[in-house]
């Protein structure tokens, strides 16, 4: 059995791929699996970590302004419609799974006109223009939240969730040894804010200007993630010189930083709000604006309209330590909000992809 997974441009996109690509070897053993992915992107270095060969396509996005970078897309798309129809007919799939991302349109463009089963998944509540593009062409579409029928033929739509890591599935019984493992105070609540590993810059000005609410808070402490981009400016702010507050550049371990927070502050990409559902904790979410079609918004939004997690806007992104520590100290919200997020968890997302996978090639 011959399978290409294409797509990639963001952890959010890669990492589910990587998920559905080890399900189907646990499934299949004897599947082999090849992903296409665009050249300097995440992709070409995280798939072979992975353990997976990936070939790689000279594409990039198209911008809304008049740039340089956009008079060389027409020429990017047919030099990666022609490098994607070698690495089909060489390859010889037969099944091609778009993951979203710029690689994914010209390999499944070709993969439909040749006539092989494909398949995409989508992330968002709100999809990408790729898999807009791709909808009406592909076989099946599986999809992370309900309501996509506005957007994507209602026939070809299965609601399967987001695939996310194995390794945060079941974190009962962790959180002593996550306290233990990020240095933390076993008998304080604590609150774990992140914006992905590159970091987010509005989170970190609001966590560095709200000293005064954790500077003689002896109840709670913060397990700050600051992303790799920030950590020389941050480190050494009057926030993260208090005894209570933990300041990283990039957390390892994420399983066990889900085990031993009490609450989350963090942006709203499809992964981590798959990844929030799944450990069932309180979230606060701060959408991120500069992202296509304001994804994020939406995907916090499907949490929000439940009363599954607190949304606020960036520009007001100052009170989230604030709303943090006023969910933290009342039992009755925090339990609400998290049966609630635990509620729209799919544990089962990547076994279910694979299973319409293996359906498409019977």
């Amino acid at each position: 059995m011959k399978v290409i997974i294409s797509g990639g441009g963001s952890g959010g996109h890669v990492f589910p791929a990587i998920a559905i690509a080890n399900e189907l070897k646990k499934q299949r053993p004897d599947a082999e699996i090849l992903f296409v992915g665009a050249e300097g992107k995440i992709e070409m270095e995280k798939v072979p970590k992975a353990g997976y060969p990936i070939k790689g396509l000279w594409i990039s996005g198209f911008h809304r302004k008049l740039t340089l970078r956009n008079l060389m897309f027409p020429f990017k798309l047919i030099h990666s419609l022609y490098r994607a129809y070698r690495i089909i007919q060489s390859y010889q799939p037969d099944v091609v799974i778009g993951v979203g991302g710029f690689a994914s349109g010209p390999t499944l463009q070709i993969a439909t006109l040749k006539g092989i089963p494909t398949l995409i998944q989508e992330q968002n509540s709100y999809p990408g223009i790729t898999n807009r593009l791709l909808a009406k062409r592909v076989t099946r579409i599986c999809t992370a939240y309900d309501g996509m029928d506005k957007l994507f033929p209602k026939e070809k739509i299965i609601l399967v969730g987001n695939p996310v890591r194995q390794d945060i599935i079941e974190l009962s019984g962790q959180r002593e040894e996550g306290i233990e493992y990020f240095d933390l105070d076993k008998n304080k609540k604590t609150i774990f804010l992140f914006g992905g590993s590159l970091g987010a810059r509005a989170l970190n000005d609001s966590m560095a200007a709200n000293k005064d609410l954790l500077e003689n808070n002896n109840n709670v402490q913060v397990l700050w993630q600051t992303g790799k981009l920030y950590i020389e400016e941050f480190q050494n702010c009057a926030t993260a010189q208090l005894d209570n507050v933990k300041v990283l550049p990039f957390v390892d371990r994420m399983d066990l930083a889900y085990a031993m927070a009490d609450i989350m502050v963090t942006r709203a990409g499809a992964l981590t709000i798959s990844e929030l559902c799944l450990v069932g904790k309180p979230a606060i979410l701060i959408p991120s604006p500069n992202v296509s079609e304001d994804h994020q918004t939406m995907n916090a939004n499907a949490l929000s309209t439940k009363d599954a997690g607190v949304l606020i806007q960036e520009k007001e992104a100052i009170s989230m330590l604030e709303q943090a520590l006023h969910i933290i100290d009342n039992e009755q919200l925090t339990n609400k909000l998290s049966e609630n997020i635990k509620q729209l968890a799919q544990p089962q997302a990547a076994k279910n992809i694979v299973s319409e996978i293996l359906k498409l090639i019977k």
